[in-house]
This record gives structure tokens, C-alpha cells and sequence, in this order.
């Protein structure tokens, strides 16, 4: 679906599904901006990360200050003393930041209304989701509802990734025709390493299962 003349401001990372649906968006959109948010990551490269995907792709870039964040809800992502761990029994993952995407959203609205844009578009995912509960259907759909009644907007929130797994998420990278550019330029290492990253991480792990369950279907369907 393509929608002629209308704006979209993508919630942009830098990491893997952050910019395939930045690709995503440009395909769709006459006009697309891109905002990052700073909340005292360890991984701070993943700003620069994105700065410079946007500058390459010439799209209209911000990065907002959320430093609160940290402040408000340490984790292995913000601390250095925190290590990186999947969850189990029951707990959320230690990567889990509460009250992110609550946030991310809801700035990426407002400057989705001072823009004139009414699409907003994040890559979050159910399907390979790691457990955090702002990254489901139910909490995006219920956001954007509030957000509306809250800005006395009709602002439209878009998760192309919401029922895509990992393999399926490369899969549109190459149908989008960026594959190579998101496997070699992105950052999603939790250790902040671009490209394949660590290895190690969970989030390397996620992301390097699927790529090769991609190509080795893509080769076997050729």
C-alpha cells in the first residue's frame, strides 16, 4: 500500500528492524523522517549508527534527549554492572527498559504532529518479541488509541514487523532491496558491534539464526 502526498516519522534505532522499516516507510511515503532517542545507552554508537544511515539515505533526522529514562529504570542496557541475560522462570529479560517504547512513541507522536505527519512507524515484533510487553499488538494498538484522544489527532501507528519472525524480517530487507546494506551497516549488538556483531549476545543470536534460515531457504528455493 503506498500513501500518496502523506508523512511518516519512523522510531529509527539504527539497529536491523528499526531500518529495514525505515526502507519500508520510503517506499511508502512521500516524505519520511527519522527520530532517535539518547536514554544513556551503553551501546551510545547505536546513535551514530542511525545519524549516519539517515545522512546516507538523506532523510530528515532528530535525536532526543531521554536521559529520564535512565535515571528511572536501570538495566543491562543503561549499566555496565548489569549483565545480559535472556530471562527465564517467568522474568523478563535484564535488557527489558520499562517504559521505553510507552515513551519512544508517544515523543515520536508529538513530533509526528508538529511535523504534519500522520504515520508513525516502529519495527517492534510479537513474534521474535524477547518477552518485553510494550513490543505487542495489544500495547501498540492501545497506545495509539490514547495518543489520538490525547492530541485530538487521527495519527496511525504501523508495525510491518509485528507478526514477522527473523528470518521473515531479512526476507523483506531483500525484497526491499537492502538486504546487503542492513546486514553490513546496521547496529544490534547489545555489546554495540555493528554488523554480525558479538555473536554471543541474544540479540546476535536472534539475528544471525535468521539470516542463515533465510539464505538457506532463498538457496534452496533457487
Amino acid at each position: 500500500m503506498s500513501f500518496s502526498g502523506e508523512k511518516a516519522v519512523v522510531v529509527f534505532s539504527g539497529g536491523q528492524d528499526s531500518t529495514t522499516c525505515l526502507f519500508w516507510a520510503l517506499k511508502r511515503f512521500e516524505e519520511v523522517i527519522a527520530v532517535t532517542f539518547h536514554y544513556g545507552q551503553r551501546h551510545a554508537d547505536e546513535v551514530d549508527v542511525a545519524a549516519s544511515i539517515a545522512t546516507e539515505l538523506e532523510v530528515e533526522h532528530h535525536v532526543l534527549d531521554m536521559g529520564l529514562l535512565n535515571q528511572l529504570a536501570p538495566n543491562a542496557l543503561t549499566r555496565e554492572n548489569i549483565e545480559v541475560t535472556a530471562g527465564g522462570k517467568g522474568e523478563l529479560p535484564s535488557t527489558f527498559v520499562e517504559g521505553r517504547n510507552l515513551l519512544f512513541f508517544s515523543f515520536a507522536s508529538i513530533l509526528a504532529s508538529q511535523k504534519g505527519a500522520r504515520h508513525i512507524v516502529t519495527g517492534v515484533c510479537e513474534t521474535d518479541y524477547s518477552g518485553y510487553p510494550d513490543c505487542r499488538d495489544v500495547f501498540v494498538k492501545s497506545l495509539n488509541v490514547s495518543l489520538n484522544l490525547a492530541l485530538d489527532k487521527e495519527l496511525v501507528l504501523h508495525t510491518p514487523l509485528m507478526w514477522l519472525n527473523k528470518k521473515e524480517t531479512w526476507k523483506l530487507a531483500d525484497e526491499l532491496g537492502r538486504l546487503s546494506f542492513v546486514k553490513n551497516k546496521t547496529l544490534t549488538c547489545y555489546h554495540g558491534i555493528r554488523g554480525d556483531g558479538c555473536g554471543e549476545c541474544p540479540a546476535c543470536r536472534l539475528r544471525q539464526d535468521g539470516y542463515l534460515q533465510y539464505m538457506d531457504e532463498k538457496e534452496r528455493e533457487n
